[in-house]
């Protein structure tokens, strides 16, 4: 399959190996131009959303030019999944990793030398020993694929130390072309990636980084659990998705918490045995509706394509960070949701963490920025896709119309005076009692402590009675998003003024809060459904054609993705072929597949059509 191609035949041959052993019509965003420059030799950034087709701006360049292509790739599991899709489409692919055996290493050593591979995939550590480093010396190589290039950055938010030594691929193999690729960074993130990556020179290919088919949505932390057990049963029920908590411990108990709710929930945190770890994130990509509730340990490289929503219950550290966990979702194109609950409490833990690390000041000033975008996205009363894409240089001219804030506008409020009357409160009171008890104070409730501490007599007292508990948590923690408090490094969450805060105490500028909705009040608005099945005769059919992916991905060992993606069955479902033709021109279905699967797929939509 392996050729060197001129670059006048590039385009065509391209086009013809997108359609005929991928199955898809056309190149997206700059995929053509990526592939071009690759094959003639040229090293290149590409930065393409999750989901955008970042694996065919190496899949294709490494069929076209003579030799192996090289992947780096940071897990096993991701490795694995990407071998057994290229493997299903009819390319020669094979991973190089600890899971293999001393004789399956040895066969996939000799089929790398003798340029039997199209795709070889190593993970940095691997490819930075000797003796791989001496095997490539050895082979043919067509090109270096550097997958998820963010993990070089030591200001992104999944610095991995093993990526430093790739730059060594430069100077070992100058004539080889390398191209890097991520879904997330940001400037300073990118000039990073170039500079420790010896990729200066390299073209930068930036494809835009909105997911139209994700739907954003930010509520205010009420129960979370509760919350998010209203979410799925309202908007996905039975759907597979990622569920992100900050604790092992929140993990543990949030999955039994929906275990015994009859949904099947697993568990995924650094603290669980290996094997365990294994078998659960293998289930979540094999079976169909499975909850994984994880920490940010779980996720990257991730490529199950129908993932219907990835729920936040506790505040990521960065847009950076909440960008690529919210990209989980949706990789199919259909609709999914990206779901979080916030509250003041992820706040102040989060800058106490932040604070108490050991990290040099430099570092903590850099993450209090990222943390302090971060609050302005969850309190924002404007579009959310808006000001999320414009943190990555991205520009959308109108508001998406598919975010909370675009579908259910949100109130703002004058909140200038309650404000000043909270400001005032954690000053009365000394500068150091959490918010709890300064709602307490400002709502007048006396009791013993509030006595002990003789704030039961000062002129803050209950002057807040004009508002709701609810209503002062979230004035709250507004202030403390804005940095008008801060918060205690103690552990005890004490809130205290900030220089920022003399202005708004005295009045000076007006402060518009936004209205958070009481939770009675939340108005509900229906997803629409991913498979977007419009009668029982279409429901019918989508149920029978899963079934039957299902059962060839069980005897062959495969997650069920890797034989059609759901947009490849709900394809089949709509316009119903019922000939090899017909079913050679859905998205998805290339030669081998089609060669393999075309007829019992066209038996059952035969079937199904006879009988309509």
């Amino acid at each position: 399959m392996t050729q060197t191609l001129p670059m006048e035949s590039v385009a065509p041959r391209a086009g013809e190996l997108l359609h005929k052993v991928f199955g898809f019509s056309g190149f997206r965003a700059q995929q053509e131009d990526i592939i071009a420059h690759l094959v003639e030799g040229g090293d290149a950034l590409v930065l393409m959303p999750t989901g955008g087709g970042k694996s065919l701006c190496y899949q294709i360049p490494a069929i076209l030019r003579e030799g192996t292509a090289v992947v780096v790739s940071p897990l096993i599991a991701l490795m694995q999944d990407q071998v057994n899709a290229l493997l299903q489409s009819g390319v020669r692919a094979a991973a190089l990793n600890s899971s293999l055996t001393a004789g399956e290493g040895r066969q996939v050593e000799d089929a790398t030398r003798a340029g039997a591979l199209d795709l070889l995939y190593l993970a940095p550590e691997r490819l930075l020993q000797p003796r791989t480093l001496e095997l490539l010396d050895q082979s043919p190589v067509a090109l270096f694929a550097i997958d998820e290039a963010h993990c070089v950055s030591q200001w992104g938010h999944d610095f991995r130390p093993e990526y430093l030594g790739l730059a060594e691929l430069a100077t070992r193999f100058p004539q080889v072309p390398r191209i890097a690729l991520t879904a997330t960074a940001d400037a300073p993130t990118r000039r990073e990636i170039r500079a420790r990556l010896a990729l200066e020179d390299a073209r930068v290919f930036v494809s835009g980084f909105d997911r139209p088919n994700i739907r954003y949505q930010v509520k205010p932390k009420d129960n979370a659990r509760k919350q998010l057990l209203a979410f799925l049963e309202r908007e996905h029920p039975g759907d597979a998705g990622i569920v992100y908590c900050l604790s092992r411990r929140s993990v543990d108990e949030t999955a039994k918490w929906l275990q015994e709710r009859s949904l099947t929930a697993l568990p995924y945190h650094a603290g669980m045995a290996d094997v365990e770890r294994r078998r659960h994130q293998e289930r979540f990509i094999a079976e169909e509706g499975v909850i994984m509730v994880a920490t940010i340990a779980f996720g990257m490289g991730i490529d199950k394509p129908n993932v219907r929503f990835v729920a936040h219950l506790d505040l990521p550290k960065s847009i950076e960070a909440y960008y690529q966990e919210t990209g989980r979702a949706g990789r199919d194109g259909l609709p999914a949701d990206a779901w979080m609950v916030y509250g003041l409490a992820d706040v102040i833990r989060l800058r106490q963490m932040l604070e108490t690390s050991e990290a040099d000041e430099q570092h903590k000033r850099r993450e209090r920025s990222k943390l302090e975008a971060m609050l302005g996205y969850c309190e924002l009363t404007t579009c959310r896709r808006q000001v999320l894409l414009a943190h990555f240089d991205d520009v959308l001219e109108t508001p998406c119309g598919n975010c909370d804030t675009c579908l259910q506008p949100v109130d703002s409020w004058d909140g200038t005076e309650a404000a000043q009357k909270a400001l005032s409160c954690v000053y009365r009171t000394g500068q150091r009692f959490g918010v709890n008890y300064l709602i307490d104070v400002l709502l007048g409730k006396s009791n013993e402590r509030m006595h002990r501490f003789g704030h039961d007599t000062i002129s803050t007292f209950g002057i807040g009675a004009e508002l709701a508990q609810q209503q002062w948590r979230s004035v709250f923690r507004q202030l403390v998003a804005r940095g008008l408090l801060g918060v205690d490094m103690e552990g005890h969450g004490g809130l205290h003024l900030t220089s920022s805060s003399r202005g708004a105490l005295r009045g000076e500028t007006t402060l518009w809060l936004r209205k958070d909705l009481a939770p009675e009040k939340r108005r509900r608005v229906k997803a629409e459904r991913a498979q977007a099945l419009t009668s029982e005769d279409d429901a019918s059919l989508w149920e029978i054609l899963r079934a039957h992916r299902l059962e060839l991905a069980t005897t062959q060992g495969v997650p069920p993705y890797v034989i059609f993606h759901d947009s490849t069955l709900l394809e089949m479902t709509r316009t119903v072929p019922t000939s090899i033709e017909a079913m050679a021109s859905i998205n998805g279905i290339g030669q081998v597949k089609l060669e393999r699967y075309g007829d019992s797929f066209l038996d059952l939509l035969r079937a199904h059509a006879a009988s309509a």
